[in-house]
């Protein structure tokens, strides 16, 4: 375990419980931070990350809160407040997917995506963020995707989610400059994870063709940038949207 400027730090990762959630939770644990597991279905796994987190000689709280909805992230922030005190960092992760074009995209689809990504992301910042002016430091990182700059036909509701994240992120870090607080963006491109995984091989081929590195990332790609912009060494970068896609975004 290493030790740096983010010792005694509180991390609050949503979505924790599988991967970039789940690599993002393990580096920021190695750093030194405390770390809250947030997780909505994936009881297990997120014990089993809160695990390593403890095999590494960190701490790791587990909190099961489905993001989209107001009243349980509150009560997920009140509970780490109760036991640990306030959050110090936020890496608004948890996200889903239903795809389809927009023609066959059903209502429903759409309002869980919006929901859970865009919803969510406003619910847990606004729930931490109080305390962060008053202590007037914070970590605020959003997790967007190279969808959201690009677009991708069948995903509407995803790239509009994503989208939508990036002028919240530029807006809050206006609001919150002066205040030792910083919002930033980390926009993932094809990473091998579940979601990668089960898509058909001639579908993986064909994106393969649009990303000049040509091959799918590693969630520790993501995950050692998130750690970064946490830590105290960027303290005056804000508002950005910084890509982690082999290019795909260029």
């Amino acid at each position: 375990m290493e030790t740096s400027e983010l010792n005694g730090k509180i991390a609050l990762v949503t979505g924790a419980s599988k991967g970039i959630g789940a690599a993002t939770a393990l580096k920021l644990a190695d750093l030194g931070a405390k770390i809250v597991v947030n997780y909505n279905t994936s009881e297990q796994s997120a014990e089993e990350v809160a695990g390593k987190i403890g095999a590494i000689g960190g701490e790791a709280m587990v909190v099961q809160a489905d993001v989209s909805q107001r009243e349980q992230v509150t009560s997920m922030v009140e509970k780490v407040s109760e036991t640990w005190g306030d959050v110090d960092i936020l890496v608004n992760n948890a996200g889903v997917i239903e795809d389809n074009l927009l023609m066959r995209m059903s209502y429903d689809a759409w309002d869980k995506v919006i929901s859970t990504n865009l919803n969510g992301t406003f619910y847990c910042t606004r729930a931490v963020l109080r305390a962060m002016v008053r202590k007037r430091w914070g970590r605020i990182i959003n997790i967007g995707s190279v969808v959201g700059i690009r677009g991708n036909a069948g995903q509407a509701n995803y790239a509009a989610s994503k989208a939508g994240i990036i002028g919240f992120t530029k807006s809050l870090a206006k609001e919150v400059a002066t205040r030792g607080i910083t919002v930033n963006t980390v926009t993932p491109g094809y990473i091998n994870t579940d979601t990668v995984d089960v898509l058909p091989q001639h579908l993986k081929d064909r994106i393969l063709t649009w990303i000049p590195q040509g091959h799918f990332g590693e969630v520790d790609d993501v995950a050692h940038l998130v750690a970064f912009v946490a830590g105290e060494k960027t303290k005056y970068m804000t508002g950005q949207v910084i890509s982690v896609d082999g290019g795909m975004a260029i």
